[in-house]
């Protein structure tokens, strides 16, 4: 396994940890900055995720042709991630009531 530096943080979420009795803890993910994958031989870039309070908190990391890619393709990752962490731990994240604790975006085009 790779071990990868977070850098400088760009966008980070707190999310609540919610026990089965109800009580609440604090998970925070962080993105690192994009950057130029220093192994990729065409160019493509990698944007550092992780998470805290939630299991391991080793820092991830996705990739992509360029910056924007790669930091959409971390934050979907992330999104999978924290589901696969919660279901294993037995317990709910909250994030304003949103699914998907707002890590998703369906923009609503709407005309005058």
């Amino acid at each position: 396994m790779t071990a990868y530096e977070l850098g400088p943080v760009v966008a980070e979420r707190r999310v609540d940890r919610v026990a089965p009795d109800g009580s609440r803890a604090p998970v925070v993910v962080r993105f690192g900055r994009p950057h130029p994958d220093p192994l990729s031989p065409n160019g493509d870039w990698c944007c550092p995720h992780q998470v805290l309070g939630l299991g391991d908190e080793a820092v991830g990391a996705a990739f992509g042709v360029d910056s924007l890619q790669a930091l959409l393709l971390s934050v979907h990752r992330v999104r999978l991630e924290l589901a696969a962490r919660a279901e294993r731990a037995s317990v709910k994240l909250d994030w304003l009531g949103l699914p998907d604790l707002g890590l998703t975006v369906e923009p609503h085009v709407t005309r005058p």
